[in-house]
């Protein structure tokens, strides 16, 4: 099983037991265990789980793969959604929490050591500043989101503003592993420190998991979604996607299909010899006509309507 994708007739018990970072994402997907010799697709269908959308997430927990932007058209937007909510509640309601509890009781701040004070300060404003993230794409990503699966596109925001800052999280964790290792000499049993360190690392990972799903898979799914509630708004065919494509003339197709190659503007004028501004002028034109702005959204559009092929993408 590790050397292939998870597929919905196979066992979920199996499937824990090969990658069991899993554990956490079942429980944000709100199944339970104890199902027994139940396939994936049984336990998600129990459960009121998009299976589709449990195996794309599963999958790239497992692999990594940068790829799975273009899987976005197979995923659930509000199962997702669901599952993205969950995380965020056990990182603030559990995980991090607990992290500072054990961080407490491992640097012995009872006694007066300043570093250790300072460690568990740099803590807490790591931790307030993952919350304000978190809950502001609660209050505003999240319930944009809503609004669009219900049918409306407010038009003064589109999720390509979405600005995450999941870099900035990311080296504050490092740099509090790295304070902690380098500078903090523990009194007595080492023990509580090395296991609140393990603990870090294991956060670490889990929200750049959590940070790459949002990025990777749950922007450019909203995207798709954000498309075909435009349709519906100028009366088009929601799923009709060669009419879509129909609007691009044939200029717009080959700038398209060099730009989600990987392409800068220049390398796209040279091949296509016409003008950098011109190149700019379609580029606008394109982003117009199918309201979509990033390259992970247009390459799946790409792929989609076989203006290009899986293989020539840059992913990089």
């Amino acid at each position: 099983m590790t050397q292939n994708n998870y597929k919905e007739t196979d066992r979920m018990s199996d499937v824990i037991s090969d990658e069991f970072h899993l554990l956490q994402m079942l429980s944000r997907f709100g199944i339970s265990l104890g199902f027994g010799e139940k396939t994936i697709k049984e336990v998600c269908d129990e459960a009121g789980v998009d299976c589709a959308t449990f195996l794309v997430v599963a999958n790239y927990i497992k692999s990594g793969d940068e790829k799975v932007s273009l899987q976005a058209d197979r995923v659930s937007v509000a199962s997702l959604m669901s599952y993205l909510r969950q995380a965020h509640d056990y990182f603030l309601g559990f995980e991090l929490p607990a992290i500072r509890r054990k961080l407490l009781e491992a640097l012995d701040c009872s006694q007066k050591d300043e570093v250790a004070f300072l460690i568990l300060k740099f803590y807490d404003a790591y931790m307030n500043e993952v919350r304000k993230h978190m809950e502001l794409e609660n209050r505003k990503i999240f319930t944009y989101v809503d609004r669009l699966l219900e049918g409306d596109k407010p038009d003064n925001y589109e999720i390509a503003q979405f600005a995450r800052n999941h870099d900035s999280i990311n080296k504050k964790l490092q740099e509090l592993k790295n304070i902690i290792i380098k500078y903090y000499v523990p009194q007595g049993d080492t023990n509580l420190l090395n296991a609140v360190l393990f603990d870090i690392f294991n956060c670490e990972q889990d929200l750049f998991a959590h940070c790459e799903v949002e990025n990777l898979l749950f922007v450019p799914a909203v995207q798709l979604l954000e498309q075909r509630v435009m349709a519906e708004r100028s009366h088009k065919p929601v799923d009709d996607r060669s009419a879509e494509q129909e609007e691009l003339s044939d200029r717009e197709k080959e700038v398209l299909a060099c730009v989600v190659k990987g392409m800068t503007n220049k390398e796209v004028a040279d091949r296509l010899f016409i003008s950098l501004n011109t190149v700019l002028t379609h580029r606008k034109n394109i982003a117009r006509k199918l309201q979509i702005r990033s390259v992970a959204g247009l390459t799946i559009y790409a792929i989609v309507n076989k203006l290009v092929n899986l293989e020539e993408v840059d992913i990089s």
